[in-house]
């Protein structure tokens, strides 16, 4: 799993976050408007996300999880939700990301079947849409273990801003959602908390692999090897246009110190 989603812990308001409850609520806050999905009560979660906005109703929404939250979780914890949900809502103001102008922006994604033993192992970062835990991160990969449970180990490796910095390591514990065909994960960042992550590309040989969220305001482009020539970014990068993606959001993220500075690279300790 990519790293700034590790963050979430202490940010929920400033990312907008599809949040999972372990019983199968859902929830996302917004800037100005909300967009909802169904909720599932001990039902897999679909693998497609409608476009639905309705006013901002978030403290309603957020009382509607914590009622059904109530039924089987301790006080200590129906506290602890509401602390969050109150925290989210109290902070969520200005957050968001910029509006898409792709025609195809409210079109759903869909997940493709994964054969998961051959999706394991490394796989480097070889771009993405930079938020505020994501920026800043050179030589980014994933490594993926498939556990006997089922479940999925997930660590991400990174230098914060730059090759000269000590690496960094986050360790995830991901979930594949039944009937998705191993498409759709759900990263748990602590209990009872996930976020969704859906595998839109792989390609026939395993070398690459586009990963989504469910509302397209993040992304990433995977691969076995750390550098990726222009024609194939070029590729992988329609691919995401062709989906709905606001696809000039999308920055190189560098492999190699030689790539620093380069055009399409992100750099670290510059906003953008």
């Amino acid at each position: 799993m990519p790293p700034g989603l590790a963050f979430v812990s202490t940010g929920w308001a400033i990312v907008r976050m599809h949040v999972y409850t372990e019983i199968g609520g859902f929830f996302c806050f917004r800037c100005i408007r909300v967009t909802t999905a169904p909720v599932y009560i001990g039902a897999p979660l679909s693998t497609r996300y409608g476009a639905r906005t309705m006013p901002a109703v978030v403290i309603a929404f957020a009382g509607l999880i914590l009622a059904l939250c109530a039924t089987g979780l301790s006080r200590r914890r129906n506290v602890a939700l509401a602390v969050f949900a109150s925290a989210s809502v109290l902070l969520t103001g200005c957050s968001g990301a910029p509006p898409n102008p792709n025609p195809r922006a409210d079109v759903p994604l869909h997940t493709v079947p994964v054969d998961l033993p051959r999706y394991m192992g490394k796989w480097y970062v070889i771009a993405n849409i930079p938020y505020f835990a994501e920026r800043d991160f050179v030589g980014s990969r994933a490594e993926w273990k498939l556990r006997d449970d089922g479940k999925i180990d997930d660590h991400f490796y990174g230098r914060k801003d730059g090759f000269d910095q000590p690496e960094r390591h986050y360790k995830f514990l991901d979930s594949v959602v039944p009937g998705s065909g191993g498409g759709e994960w759900r990263v748990r960042l602590f209990w009872p908390i996930y976020v969704s992550q859906l595998t839109v590309y792989v390609d026939p040989d395993y070398r690459y692999t586009l990963l989504a969220y469910p509302d397209k305001s993040l992304g990433w482009i995977f691969s076995r090897e750390p550098t990726m020539d222009d024609a194939t970014y070029r590729a992988l990068l329609s691919r995401f246009d062709a989906m709905g993606y606001d696809t000039t959001r999308f920055r190189r993220v560098p492999q190699l110190p030689e790539q620093l500075g380069q055009p399409g690279f992100a750099t670290p300790g510059k906003s953008e």
